[in-house]
């Protein structure tokens, strides 16, 4: 099922609006921030809690904010270092799409297949009532999994491509879950930079 329309790369869904920008950064732009990422991020493995056990996070982070508010989320509270200018560029690119101001990046660094996220939403009550998020990937192709919490049939897979941008808004972090699952697949490294407000 083709969820997009040809112009806007809008995908079709019931309480959410949601844009795909597949060549948002052309491969050597994309290719350049990667390794700048990977080499210079101070990244973060921090334990999470599941169920009463403690495990380690399937996924390195790393929290960056033109401010110092702190962000929590599954028991971890992570406090932001001040945005690079890197950082601050791609804030700029991506804010002048979405029309809208961002303070925080929360980074996620998936190593390998192993590497994961599990069925989510980013309803955190900082970030407000209907949050803006704009979700930018570089390295290795994953499947992003999305699913409407009460229309069963509503499920969808997009493979979020090197260089690509996702824009979620509305009322989607209310109606939808997302992830990112484990895949046995030998895949490389894939770096995720998912801007928000606080």
């Amino acid at each position: 099922m083709d969820l997009f329309s040809a112009e806007k790369r809008h995908l079709h869904l019931p309480n959410a609006e949601v844009i795909y920008i597949p060549d948002f950064y052309d491969p050597q732009k994309a290719d350049g921030y990667f390794e700048h990422l990977i080499s210079r991020v101070p990244w973060q493995q921090d334990d999470i809690k599941i169920f009463g056990k403690v495990y380690a996070q399937p996924r390195l982070t790393a929290l960056f904010a033109t401010n110092e508010k702190p962000y929590s989320y599954s028991n971890i509270t992570m406090t932001p270092n001040k945005l690079t200018a890197e950082l601050g560029q791609i804030k700029t690119d991506i804010e002048a799409v979405c029309q809208h101001q961002f303070t925080t990046v929360l980074l996620n660094y998936y190593r390998t297949g192993a590497d994961s996220n599990g069925w989510h939403a980013d309803n955190e009550k900082e970030l407000g009532e209907n949050p803006v998020i704009a979700s930018l990937s570089f390295g290795a192709s994953r499947t992003f999994h999305f699913k409407h919490r009460t229309i069963k049939e509503e499920h969808y897979k997009l493979n979020l491509e090197h260089g690509s941008l996702l824009i979620m808004r509305g009322e989607m972090q209310h109606f939808w879950l997302h992830q990112i699952p484990k895949t046995k697949k030998r895949v490389e490294a894939r770096i995720n930079l998912t801007f928000r407000t606080l």
